[in-house]
């Protein structure tokens, strides 16, 4: 998700790594913060495999700094991973919220919609963060409060974007073409 985050973010503009970093921090920071010796790895492994370029530019204070693009190559590799999200980045709420902030480069509306309706597949399939052998149990099976108050938000939370999935699949079938 860390390559992806910075392959979008600098699909939206070049930046310098301190303020990629701020970035991606504010879109998954409250699960993850990106660390410094886990950013600038991952910069290098994409700069060396010519996803991304790298210019000097004078700072405005004091050191010289070091200004991101995305290449071409790296556009290519952003559209790939995004309309190739694995199971995991569909399934995991936070990887989710990575794809949907940059699923609007895809820019093909079929191929954003195929990615939604994998989404959409997997958030009807039942489950729950609590079983009675093989069997997903609702809140309202559970005495302990804390548990049902688990299940009762993710039901509100699946509920709406559910509804979410759906509206935007519908719109991005007409635009694409589809269903007229």
């Amino acid at each position: 998700m860390l390559e992806l985050a910075i392959l979008g973010f600098l699909c939206d503009a070049p930046l310098h790594g301190y303020e990629l970093r701020k970035r991606i921090t504010a879109l998954t920071g409250h699960v993850k913060p990106v660390a410094e010796s886990t950013l600038y790895p991952a910069i290098k492994r994409l700069e060396k495999a010519g996803l991304l370029a790298r210019a000097t530019q004078p700072g405005s204070v004091a050191a010289p700094r070091h200004v991101l693009t995305l290449t071409e190559e790296g556009r290519g590799e952003l559209r790939r991973m995004l309309a190739e999200p694995v199971r995991r980045d569909i399934t995991d709420e936070n990887r989710w919220f990575t794809v949907l902030a940059f699923l609007r480069h895809l820019e093909d509306p079929v191929a954003q919609a195929i990615v939604l309706r994998r989404r959409l597949t997997f958030l009807e399939e039942p489950a729950s963060f609590f079983y009675d052998g093989d069997r997903p149990l609702r809140a309202e099976e559970l005495d302990d409060p804390f548990r049902r108050g688990i299940l009762t938000i993710a039901r509100a939370t699946s509920r709406a974007e559910l509804a979410w999935l759906r509206t935007t699949i519908d719109s991005l079938d007409r635009s694409g073409g589809r269903g007229r």
